[in-house]
């Protein structure tokens, strides 16, 4: 990742499987411990951040790109692609300000190679995905599961784990 200034960390798994349902837990908990969190989530939906009616969305459909909408509490940056295809996270990297952050955490991006933590439910019968993509760097299941490889496991559900893990082994906070 070219245009990754601070380290970036994915989370992994198929829908449904509970990725920002575990971020929601999890960015509080490193927040606790003074890491300023940024996110970049991929979707794979025709998902519209204005509304139609709203005068941004009248501006951007009149043909303006980008719009930003600006308040006293937020900057929003809406920008339309010339052509429809799927993003690569380095070039999206390169409009993110990471200047004032320690970390940045992505939901999605799976086929893509920088560090990851897969989600596993065993309960919805599909694959793993970490034998297939050497940049899954541990596991987090809400069962017990048996890996191939060395790789560190980690209980879905308890979010302090996931948590100290990110700090003194990915970052290697002390």
């Amino acid at each position: 990742m070219n245009n990754a200034h601070i380290p970036i960390l994915g989370f992994a798994a198929p829908s449904g499987t509970g990725k920002t349902t575990l971020l929601t837990q999890l960015i509080p908990q490193l927040r606790m411990q003074q890491i300023r969190v940024g996110l970049i989530k991929h979707s794979h939906h025709n998902f519209q951040i204005d509304k139609p009616g709203k005068d941004s969305f009248r501006l951007r459909e009149a043909g303006a790109t980008p719009v930003m909408l600006v308040s006293s509490h937020r900057r929003a940056i809406i920008t339309e692609f010339t052509t429809q295809q799927e993003p690569v996270l380095d070039e999206q990297l390169e409009f993110f300000d990471q200047s004032s952050l320690d970390l940045i955490l992505v939901e999605g991006f799976k086929r893509e190679r920088f560090p990851k933590i897969e989600l596993h439910r065993p309960s919805l019968g599909l694959p793993l995905l970490y034998p297939d993509d050497s940049s899954i760097i541990a596991i987090a299941a809400d069962q017990t599961i048996t890996v191939e490889r060395k790789i560190v496991s980690m209980d879905l559900n308890n979010i302090p784990q996931i948590a100290d893990f990110i700090l003194h082994i990915f970052l290697e906070k002390s």
